[in-house]
């Protein structure tokens, strides 16, 4: 077993990392321990990626994983980047899994697997070698960009939560558009995490290149004795009033026929850049973890039948490098 206290690297992976809002954001808020505070929208994250051969890591061998998550208020990792709460983790190999979870994650048996035809990307995370969650995007090419930063993952070992900053940098490819995200097994945790319908994407990209290290350290991270309340969540406007492009008496929220959605993102820097980002008609500048209004239209390349919802679209500022 690897010494769980030694820093790890791992470099050109291939990553797929998309945040959204949830269909249950109260059973989301569930999944945080009482001192921590989700984001008032409840924002989820989820990453997806593929170590294909033992050279690209400093001792872990090949491997893949998805990790998801709860998106935290008031616990930014150093630039800005919000921190977030690690729900579950799936690991393909015995070896990382052993290593994440003597560091508090909650690992578990998994595999992962991030095919790219053409500009269509499809990717697919299994447990107990059934599908659990699977994800269409159309993506570009990589340029001359990149996203670099560090996030904060906080988790609980030995009954306490401790905290880590994992230094990234990563490739994104331009176009990039997230078709769906879809959760396929009802009676898994996991589902708990599920996007809401219409598809709202705060912010994604795809990165046939992606670096990043897992810190030697871990942080005592004490929770307050008395936590404070948690700010009120926005309500959401599709559930008392027609969105734009629906027709009212339509049904609205986890009642409405699943269809699915497409999100443009642009792959710039605003996420994990050295600048703030933008989010197009949003009330910028900010970091694009903030969703903008309803702007675009769905795609006619969605899977199920119904009306299109309208999506959110996510623009960052470039960056060269």
């Amino acid at each position: 077993m690897l010494d769980p206290a030694a820093p790890q690297l791992v470099v050109q992976c291939r990553t797929l990392y998309v945040s959204w809002l949830p269909a249950d954001p109260d059973a989301v808020a569930a999944l945080v321990p009482a001192g921590l505070h989700p984001r008032p929208d409840r924002q989820v994250f989820m990453n997806q990626y593929v170590v294909d051969d033992a050279t690209q890591s400093s001792g872990l061998g090949p491997y893949s994983l998805t990790y998801l998550g709860v998106t935290l208020a008031g616990l930014d990792a150093p630039g800005g980047h919000p921190g977030g709460w690690w729900t579950h983790y799936l690991a393909s190999s015995p070896l990382i899994s052993d290593y994440a979870a003597a560091r508090g994650a909650p690992a578990a048996p998994g595999r992962t697997t991030i095919e790219v035809r053409g500009e269509e990307l499809a990717s697919v995370t299994e447990a107990a070698g059934q599908p659990l969650i699977r994800a269409r995007c159309r993506v570009g090419d990589t340029g001359h960009q990149i996203h670099s930063g560090h996030h904060r993952f906080l988790t609980r070992r030995d009954g306490e939560v401790v905290s880590a900053v994992y230094p990234f940098i990563a490739e994104p490819v331009a176009p990039f558009e997230i078709e769906s995200v879809e959760f396929l097994d009802p009676g898994h945790p996991a589902y708990a995490l599920r996007p809401a319908n219409p598809l709202t994407i705060a912010w994604g990209f795809y990165a046939p290149r992606s670096s990043f290290a897992h810190p030697g350290g871990l942080t005592s991270w004490p929770l307050p004795e008395e936590p404070v309340a948690d700010p009120p969540r926005p309500r959401r406007a599709e559930r008392d009033e027609p969105a734009a492009g629906r027709p009212r008496g339509e049904p609205a929220g986890p009642d409405r026929p699943p269809v699915g959605h497409r999100s443009e993102v642009s792959a710039g820097p605003g996420f994990g850049g050295p600048g703030p980002g933008r989010l197009r008609n949003g009330p910028g500048p900010h970091w694009p973890y903030d969703v903008a209004p309803a702007v675009g239209g769905g795609s006619e390349r969605a899977g199920a039948p119904g009306p299109q919802w309208p999506a959110v679209r996510v623009v960052d500022q470039p960056v060269d490098r």
